[in-house]
């Protein structure tokens, strides 16, 4: 349903470093480079793109909007958390569950973007 989704970022190379890092994580990797606009994904399913806005006005953060990367077990969250606070993310809510089918980590990117790593059990 989601061909992908784009974020922007004030500093390009700054946040090509974080994804680069945070995304091999999950067996992601640039698909896609087209100078302004980096697009990340597995080859498969939906992909996560970092831009500089088109408009060339200042990147900004929508309140409500926010990024959900599965971690694939409560562990993989864990990690992706830990690792994403390692390059720099600040802290939006440590891993935990927060209801009996869902575990998740919370953290904004360099940019202040809102990043989710989750765990959910349906079924």
């Amino acid at each position: 349903m989601i061909g992908y989704v784009t974020i922007g970022t004030k500093d390009m190379d700054r946040a090509v470093a974080f994804y680069d890092a945070l995304l091999a994580e999950v067996g992601a990797k640039q698909l896609m480079d087209l100078d302004r606009i980096k697009f990340y994904g597995t080859g498969e399913g939906a992909m996560l793109a970092i831009c500089i806005p088109h408009n060339e006005k200042e990147q900004g953060c929508g309140n409500g909007n926010m990024i959900a990367i599965p971690g694939g077990s409560r562990e993989g969250v864990d990690k992706l958390y830990a690792k994403a606070r390692e390059l720099g993310a600040t802290d939006e809510g440590e891993p935990g569950e927060r209801m009996p089918v869902f575990y998740g980590g919370y953290v904004r990117d360099l940019d202040g973007n809102k990043i989710c790593f989750f765990d959910m059990k349906t079924g």
